[in-house]
């Protein structure tokens, strides 16, 4: 970052140069990536020069994009502005030895999570079923099924067809399909239809997670682990996803707490580990 500051200290102010952000997403491969960056207000005419300045500093970068909405609707897309470079922002994105196929325009995909989700999967045991919801393009189930090859099934739900389509390419692209199963829907629909059903289920939507909770439970075997993430204020920031366990999980064992990436100012995305030991559904 302190490169990009200084690349542009000649074209912007002292106090602009404190408005630039400081850091930024890039999603792809050396081959070719998109940087993902947000431009406040103040520097609206001078959004170009950030741009040109991150894909000199950054040659993979073919095409820079401006956050200019929050995630919204059911799908959690945020809008972009092309800032710079290439419309085609379709890349490979490579992390912790898997392929990832996508678009951020059209998907939902946070790079900034590869570690989360190896954490994750370095928790599956051999013979579990797995579901994950919201499975987006595919990036847990395929970092579960490629890091805990005697996994017996991951089941990824995602309501995002667009989504749902690059998930199917990336399990191919990875020679995963014997292990992954993809449904294509809204997990308030497709839920019924696994009662009892899964040792281990992954929820890694940290707003509105509220809403499915419950019907994880209805998933779950008895004795079965649930990965329920939530988001909470800085000074507590589990007591949000606590209050929801409390009130859907009757009997649980909390296994761990994780602080997974900042969501907002003072504002955090979290993890809650717990183990369900009721078996009433």
């Amino acid at each position: 970052m302190r490169k990009l500051k200084e690349l542009l200290k000649d074209k912007l102010t002292e106090e602009e140069l404190k408005l630039v952000k400081s850091s930024f997403d890039i999603v792809g491969s050396k081959e070719k990536a998109v940087a993902i960056i947000e431009i406040p207000k103040e520097l609206e005419e001078k959004k170009g020069l950030i741009a040109e300045a991150i894909m000199k500093l950054n040659k993979n970068v073919k095409s820079v994009l401006r956050k200019i909405s929050g995630r919204r609707g059911d799908l959690r897309l945020r809008e972009f502005e092309l800032v710079a470079g290439n419309p085609n922002t379709e890349v490979l994105h490579k992390e912790n030895g898997y392929i990832l196929k996508l678009d951020p325009q059209k998907v939902y995909f946070s790079p900034r999570e590869a570690t989360e989700r190896m954490r994750i999967a370095k928790q599956v045991k051999a013979g579990e079923k797995v579901l994950v919801m919201f499975s987006g393009v595919g990036p847990y189930c395929i970092a579960i099924a490629k890091f805990q090859p005697l996994v017996e099934k991951v089941y990824g739900i995602e309501i995002n067809p667009i989504a749902h389509k690059y998930a199917e390419e990336n399990v191919r692209i990875n020679k995963l399909s014997h292990k992954i199963v993809l449904i294509e829907g809204d997990v308030r629909d497709v839920y019924k239809n696994f009662k009892n059903f899964f040792d281990r289920i992954v929820m890694p939507l940290p707003l509105g997670g509220e809403e499915f909770l419950e019907l994880a439970v209805y998933c779950l075997k008895k004795g079965g682990y649930i990965h329920f993430y939530s988001w909470g204020l800085e000074e507590d920031p589990y007591v949000k996803g606590m209050k929801i366990i409390e009130k859907f999980v009757k009997a649980y064992k909390i296994i761990g707490k994780r602080l997974v990436l900042p969501y907002a100012p003072r504002k955090w995305k979290v993890c809650i580990d717990l183990q369900v030991l009721n078996d009433e559904k």
